[in-house]
């Protein structure tokens, strides 16, 4: 079972700076067909995932004759070092597995140092042609079936793998290899009766047993690219990527703020940006500002509308000549039809008639039924309280 080799694979991912690994065999992921199966059926998926839904149950269908799985974790923070920001300005918020460099970069870079290093030990020994496919959750597997398989966590009710030693605050790769390791040991369910996370979920989304309907998750709704379905556009507050609250309520993080990886340092301009400019950001800006982060992965549109939203959280009066000159000057429709219902969320209180007949104006220049939709919407909020 190549142990020797396997104690050397562990001593070399600490110096490498990897905060867990674990081994599992490579036989299929059986209690997981079900379950994804009725997750497609119900109508819960993102379409986030990987289609082929044998492919993440089998691994012997995306690699020649598998014989285990190596798994990683890296731990990130979950608070800033130090905070610095200008105040008196709207911010946003990215969630904290977005903070710092994108972290497929970063798990990728420690994974491929680690293949390296196997390809060498494995020659030294004898053991022959060996052969590695690396992944993180843009591949075939389920991330948190493998780590959980491979002892270094438990799947929590709100469906993230929860480690001793960092909660939850971790970013998970593994390696498919027809290298035979001796598999470590499941680390047992531990959430017991606790349901904090569910409880604190604003939208429902968690289901109880570690399966989540991401269509109803504010981590997806912040991730699409079309119109934020309204019932979501007051709980999403001011964080315009990701969701975080169903890891900050979970007992195991409590105290946990783990800084191992100077890449992953969050930079609180970057992470807590002031909304207004993120309006006309200009592509060019957005990639040099945002392009290393995560949350970048989708665009600056989906954060435009998200700040958009947030902006009218905060009834930020100060916003209005910027929204105003979104919807005159933004060429899509989207934008110009969510700014033009936070225009209303703002002013619900004190509407004026200029404003009345300025979104009248705009909105019979408008073709599209959903934008239209909403500039209806924003002017019957307006009428209302005139």
């Amino acid at each position: 079972m190549n142990q020797q080799l396997k104690e050397k694979v562990k001593l070399k991912a600490e110096e490498l700076g990897i905060d867990k690994i674990g081994f599992t065999h490579a036989e299929p992921f059986y209690t997981l067909e079900d379950r994804l199966k009725k997750q497609r059926a119900a109508g819960h998926n993102s379409g986030f995932e990987h289609k082929n839904i044998e492919e993440r149950i089998y691994p012997e269908k995306i690699f020649d004759q598998p014989k285990s799985i190596i798994a990683i974790a890296l731990a990130y923070p979950s608070r800033m070092k130090k905070p610095r920001m200008e105040k008196g300005k709207p911010r946003g918020e990215f969630a904290r597995a977005s903070w710092g460099t994108d972290y497929h970069h970063i798990l990728n870079d420690r994974m491929n140092k680690l293949i390296a290093y196997i390809k060498e030990a494995a020659n030294e020994e004898n053991i022959g042609s060996v052969d590695f496919k690396p992944m993180v959750d843009t591949g075939e597997l389920v991330d948190v079936a493998v780590a959980q398989r491979a002892g270094l966590g438990f799947i929590g009710r709100n469906g993230l793998l929860i480690t001793e030693e960092f909660g939850s605050f971790v970013y998970l790769g593994e390696i498919i290899t027809n290298i035979a390791f001796e598999a470590d040991e499941e680390v047992p369910f531990g959430c017991g009766d606790c349901v904090k996370c569910i409880d604190a979920c604003p939208t429902g989304a968690l289901l109880g047993d570690g399966r989540i309907n991401a269509q109803v998750c504010l981590s997806y709704q912040t991730q699409t690219k079309g119109y934020m379905p309204d019932e979501f556009r007051k709980k999403m507050g001011r964080v315009i990527y990701g969701c975080d609250i169903c890891q900050v309520v979970c007992p195991y993080n409590r105290g946990m703020n783990t800084h191992h990886h100077e890449e992953m340092e969050p930079d609180p301009e970057l992470t807590n940006p002031i909304l207004e400019p993120l309006l006309d950001i200009s592509n060019r800006e957005f990639k040099e500002t945002f392009g290393k982060m995560a949350g970048s992965w989708r665009g600056k549109k989906p954060l435009q509308r998200n700040a958009i939203i947030a902006l009218a959280n905060y009834r930020e009066k100060s916003a209005i000549p910027k929204l105003l000159q979104v919807i005159e000057t933004d060429p899509r429709p989207m934008i110009r039809g969510t700014a033009a219902w936070a225009i209303a969320k703002i002013t619900e209180e004190s509407p004026n008639q200029e404003l009345i007949l300025f979104l009248e104006e705009m909105c019979e220049k408008e073709d599209k039924a959903e934008t239209i939709a909403e500039f209806n919407k924003a002017l019957d909020i307006l009428r209302k309280n005139m």
